[in-house]
C-alpha cells in the first residue's frame, strides 16, 4: 500500500532529514523549561538537543568568559549582560533567521535595550520582579493582622525580622538583588556605583543578619510551600510556584507574593548565542522555535514566569496572565526599576561585602 504525504508532512520530513546529524548545545537554569518542548524541537527539525543546567549567574559567566564552552544557546541574566557584551562573549543575532521575532513584546524590548542596545545580542526569555513571598498565617501570627505584607520592613527592619526569626527568614543568595533592595529601603539609588553609597547597604544587612535562617536561591520555593520558612525575598515566579505547591499539597499553608511597595527591581533572563558557538545556525533555529507563541506560552505555563512574547498571551493560563504578581498593571509596572550592571571594581566591592554579611563576621 502506498503512503501519500501531505505537503506539510513532506516538508517536515525533508527538514528533519537535512538536520539528522546536527546537535544544538543549550545551557540554561535548572527546571526552567517544559522539557517536552526539547523533544518537539527535535521532531520538527531533526536537530538533537543536549541540555545542560547551571545554578548561578557566576557559573554561567565564568564558563562563557573562559571561552570554548561548547554551547550554542545560553540564558544569561540581564544583571551580567553588559559585562558579557563588553567582553565580546556573544555574537549578534541574525534577525533574518528569527521570523518569530514579530511576536516579541515592545514594552519588554524597550526595557531590555537598557543593557542590550537595540536588542542586538539577545531576546527575552522570561522576566519579572524581585519582591517578597510570605506565609500569611505565620506572619500574621507573629506581627498582627495590620502588618502590610508587601513591605521591605519584614526583611530589613530588625524589630520585625527578630519576631519572624523563629518561623524562618530566607534571603536570596544573590548580592545583585539584595544590595539594590537594601539601598532602596534606605532611600538611596539602587543603581549607584558610588562606593560610599553602596557601603550603606552593609549595616542594613548586618542589623538583620542574626535573624536570617537561610541564603538560598532555589530551595526556598519548597521551604515556603511546606511552611519551613515564613518570609523570603523572592523572584516573582518562584513566589507563585511556592503558592501553587502549597495549594496543591493542601497543607493549610497560604503563600502570597508581592512586589515591594517601596519599589522592586526588574530581572530579565535572556537568550543569546556565544561568540564561539559551534553551531550558530542550529542555535537560531532553536531560539526561533522558543519564540513561537504557543511554545513560549508552554514554558510560562510550566515555570510560572512572565515572558517577553506578546503573541504568547492568548495561550497562557488565565491565572498566570491575570496575576498581578506576574503581569503587573500599567501602574504596577511604574513601580519597577531597572537594575544596571556594576562595573568590575564595584562588583568586587559588593562581592566582598556579601561574603562578610553571609559569614556573619
Amino acid at each position: 500500500m502506498k503512503t501519500i504525504l501531505t505537503t506539510a508532512a513532506l516538508a517536515l520530513f525533508i527538514t528533519s532529514a537535512a538536520h539528522a546529524e546536527e546537535t544544538v548545545y543549550v545551557y540554561n537554569w535548572a527546571d526552567y523549561i517544559d522539557e517536552s518542548l526539547l523533544e518537539k524541537f527535535t521532531t520538527e527539525t531533526g536537530i538533537k538537543v543536549v541540555y545542560d543546567n547551571f545554578d548561578s549567574t557566576d557559573m554561567l559567566e565564568t564558563k562563557i568568559l573562559a571561552g570554548n564552552s561548547g554551547y550554542d544557546v545560553v540564558f544569561p541574566s540581564g544583571s551580567i549582560f553588559q559585562r558579557l557584551i563588553a567582553a565580546g562573549a556573544f555574537q549578534p543575532l541574525n534577525k533574518d533567521m528569527l521570523p518569530n521575532a514579530v511576536h516579541l513584546w515592545s514594552a519588554i524590548e524597550q526595557r531590555t535595550a537598557d543593557f542590550d542596545p537595540n536588542n542586538n545580542y539577545s531576546i527575552n526569555y522570561m522576566w519579572g520582579s524581585t519582591g517578597i513571598a510570605v506565609n500569611v498565617g505565620k506572619v500574621r501570627e507573629a506581627l498582627g493582622d495590620d502588618m502590610p505584607l508587601d513591605t521591605m520592613e519584614l526583611l530589613f527592619n530588625p524589630e520585625y525580622a527578630s519576631k519572624l526569626a523563629d518561623c524562618g527568614i530566607n534571603f536570596l543568595d544573590a548580592s545583585s538583588e539584595i544590595v539594590p533592595a537594601a539601598l532602596t529601603y534606605i532611600g538611596e539609588d539602587p543603581n549607584s556605583q558610588d562606593p560610599d553609597v553602596i557601603a550603606k547597604a552593609e549595616p542594613v544587612l548586618e542589623a538583620v543578619r542574626p535573624f536570617v535562617r537561610k541564603f538560598s536561591s532555589s530551595g526556598y520555593i519548597t521551604d515556603l510551600a511546606t511552611g519551613d520558612i515564613c518570609v523570603s525575598m523572592a523572584w516573582s515566579g518562584d513566589g507563585l510556584q511556592a503558592r501553587e505547591r502549597a495549594a496543591q499539597a493542601g497543607n493549610g499553608v497560604e503563600i502570597q507574593y508581592h512586589a515591594f511597595r517601596e519599589g522592586s527591581g526588574m530581572w530579565f533572563d535572556q537568550i543569546a548565542v556565544p561568540a564561539d558557538a559551534p553551531n550558530p545556525d542550529a542555535a537560531h533555529e532553536f531560539i526561533n522555535f522558543l519564540m513561537e507563541p504557543e511554545n513560549a506560552a508552554a514554558i510560562s505555563n510550566f515555570v510560572w514566569y512572565a515572558n517577553g512574547n506578546l503573541g504568547s498571551q492568548e495561550f497562557l493560563k488565565t491565572e498566570i496572565l491575570n496575576d498581578p504578581g506576574l503581569y503587573p498593571s500599567e501602574e504596577g509596572m511604574k513601580n519597577l526599576y531597572m537594575k544596571n550592571t556594576w562595573d568590575a571594581e564595584t562588583q568586587r566591592l559588593v562581592t566582598r561585602m556579601w561574603t562578610r554579611v553571609k559569614s556573619g563576621l
